[in-house]
């Protein structure tokens, strides 16, 4: 997918379609950790629908919980979905930064050969 060291460096069109892959994945990644919080606060806390999507995107988001939770499953399940959610934003940076990072490197690399 990326260039090996002794070739040249890519146009910006071919690295800007690289970002937007990339976003995309990390898109799709953090609808599908959205969609697993929503689904557990709604059966596990018994909130309605845009509650849960409240709760989610905000653990999601790093801002804590909104609802009180007095269910232990669900006091469980929010605590796991905390840790994950951490996890996945972590995870979502290093997605994105990859395209970025390999250019930088690649282009200190291309200086340094000539």
């Amino acid at each position: 997918m990326f260039e090996r060291k002794h070739q040249k460096l890519v146009p910006v069109s071919v690295f800007a379609k690289r970002m937007v892959f990339h976003a995309s994945l990390v898109l799709l990644l953090l609808l599908a950790v959205l969609f697993i919080g929503i689904s557990g606060y709604h059966w596990l806390a018994n909130l309605s629908w845009v509650d849960s999507l409240l709760n989610a995107s905000m653990i999601l988001g790093g801002m804590g919980p909104v609802d009180t939770l007095t269910a232990t499953n669900a006091k469980i399940f929010a605590s796991v979905y905390a840790l994950f959610s951490g996890l996945v934003v972590i995870a979502a940076m290093g997605i994105i930064l990859v395209p970025i990072m390999h250019r930088v490197l690649h282009a200190f690399h291309i200086q340094d050969n000539s």
